[in-house]
């Protein structure tokens, strides 16, 4: 068995972020929510999530540039369809193992807790908005 590698480029990331969302925009419980409501177009998107997780993860100033919030992304979104638990835990669950499928070590533990504590703070921050 091979042992696989941490996270360790911009790469990794764009690899992760094309393995994640070929699952959870087909998903039955959040994929029309990528797809119907947000309309999400993964050409115009993936390099702006990857920017994101990048300056996460390796401390680049690349996701500035886009001069958008996540809060706001959301918080948009939500007042289109409203987004439950329900939802943001699939969204975890499909995140986290799409990272244990291809990646294992330090970032990509950190990667794990930084996904869980975002969803944790956009759910506070959307459920006072309602």
């Amino acid at each position: 068995m091979t042992r696989m590698k941490d996270i360790e480029n911009r790469e990794d990331i764009d690899l992760l972020m094309q393995s994640f969302y070929a699952v959870a925009m087909a998903d039955d419980l959040i994929g029309h929510i990528f797809t119907d409501i947000a309309k999400l177009d993964l050409e115009e998107h993936l390099p702006i999530i990857g920017d994101f997780w990048e300056s996460l993860l390796f401390g680049t100033p690349v996701y500035a540039k886009h001069g958008r919030s996540p809060m706001v992304v959301h918080g948009e979104l939500h007042a289109k369809y409203p987004l439950t638990t329900e939802h943001f835990e699939r969204w975890l669950e499909i995140f986290t193992r799409s990272i244990d499928e291809e990646f294992a070590g330090e970032r990509t533990e950190f990667l794990k807790v930084r996904s869980r504590t975002i969803s944790g703070r956009l759910q506070e921050f959307l459920n006072r908005a309602d």
